[in-house]
C-alpha cells in the first residue's frame, strides 16, 4: 500500500459530541424527539440525510426550504461548537501513527464528507500531516458513495487499489469497498466487512525509524506488541517481501488464529 485515506470525525478528531448537541439543539427546537441511538444513525452521511434521519420522527412535513433552513441552523450551533476545539481533541494515538506513516514513506490523505474540514483541521493543526483533502466541499454524492475517496486517491496520484481507507462508519466502509479499496474498521460499532478492525487509532504506534527499515514494533500503553496492530501496519505500510517475521507474545497466539500468506499475517477473532 502506497497511501492511507483517514475519515476526520472519529477516527483522528473527537467531535461527535458537538454533533450531537447541534441535532438535539434543533430537535428540541422543533418539538422532535431524539436521542443518542438517533445520533448515532447519522455517523458517516451527508447532512441533508442526517436531517433526514431526524424528521422521520416528526408527525409533521417540511418543504425543501424549511429542510434546508433547519440543516443550516444546525450547522450553525455545531460550528460554535467548533470554535472550542483544540489539538487536545485529537484522539490518542492520531498524531502519532500520522507521524510514522509520513516518515514511512506512505501519502496521507483525508476523505471525509464534512464540509466543516478545512475547520476541524485547522483548529487541531491537522494539515501538516497530510498531502492531500478531499471533503463535503469537493464532492456532490455522499458516503457511502465512494467519490470523496476516489478523489483523495486521485489528489495522492494513487490508484485506488493501492491505498487503505481507515473508517470508523458504515457508510464510509461500504463507500471505501465500492472504491476498490482495503478498509480498516475502528472502533465499536457495526461496520460491516473489513479487512481488518482496531478498537481505537490509539492502539497503533509505530516507530517510524524501524518503518524505512522494514521491521515493524509496536506498543500499546506499555504492553506487549498488540497482535491487531501487527497485522494492521504490515498489510498497510509495507511490501510483503519486506516482512520476513514477527514475533507476537504466546498469549497472543492462544488467544487468536492466525495464518502467514506471502509474509503478511492476518489474524481472525
Amino acid at each position: 500500500m502506497k497511501g492511507v485515506i483517514f475519515d476526520l470525525d472519529g477516527v483522528l478528531v473527537s467531535t461527535d459530541e458537538f454533533h450531537y448537541r447541534g441535532w438535539a439543539r434543533l430537535a428540541t427546537e422543533e418539538g422532535i424527539p431524539f436521542t443518542r441511538e438517533d445520533n448515532h444513525r447519522q455517523r458517516g452521511v451527508s447532512r441533508m440525510e442526517s436531517l433526514e434521519i431526524l424528521l422521520k420522527k416528526s408527525p409533521k412535513s417540511y418543504s425543501g426550504e424549511q429542510r434546508l433552513e433547519m440543516a443550516t441552523r444546525k450547522n450553525a450551533y455545531y460550528v460554535e461548537c467548533l470554535q472550542n476545539l483544540t489539538l487536545a481533541d485529537t484522539l490518542p494515538g492520531a498524531r502519532e501513527i500520522l507521524v510514522a506513516l509520513r516518515a514511512a514513506g506512505i501519502k496521507l490523505a483525508v476523505g471525509s464528507s464534512s464540509r466543516n474540514t478545512p475547520l476541524i483541521m485547522e483548529k487541531t493543526d491537522l494539515f501538516r500531516y497530510f498531502d492531500a483533502v478531499a471533503d463535503g466541499n469537493d464532492i456532490t454524492r455522499s458516503k457511502p458513495d465512494p467519490e470523496v475517496f476516489l478523489l483523495a486517491a486521485r489528489r495522492l496520484g494513487l490508484p485506488p487499489e493501492e491505498c487503505v481507507v481507515v473508517e470508523d462508519a458504515e457508510a464510509g466502509v461500504e463507500a471505501a469497498r465500492r472504491a476498490g479499496m482495503r478498509v480498516v474498521g475502528v472502533g465499536p460499532a457495526e461496520l460491516g466487512p473489513c479487512d481488518l478492525r482496531v478498537r481505537n487509532i490509539g492502539e497503533l504506534t509505530a516507530d517510524a525509524q524501524t518503518l524505512h527499515a522494514g521491521v515493524v514494533t509496536f506498543s500499546v500503553g506499555g504492553s506487549q506488541p498488540d497482535p491487531r496492530s501487527v497485522a494492521l501496519l504490515s498489510a498497510m505500510l509495507l511490501q510483503p517481501e519486506s516482512i520476513n517475521s514477527v514475533v507476537l507474545p504466546e498469549k497472543d497466539l492462544s488467544a487468536l488464529g492466525q495464518r502467514l500468506d506471502s509474509g503478511i499475517i492476518y489474524l481472525y477473532s
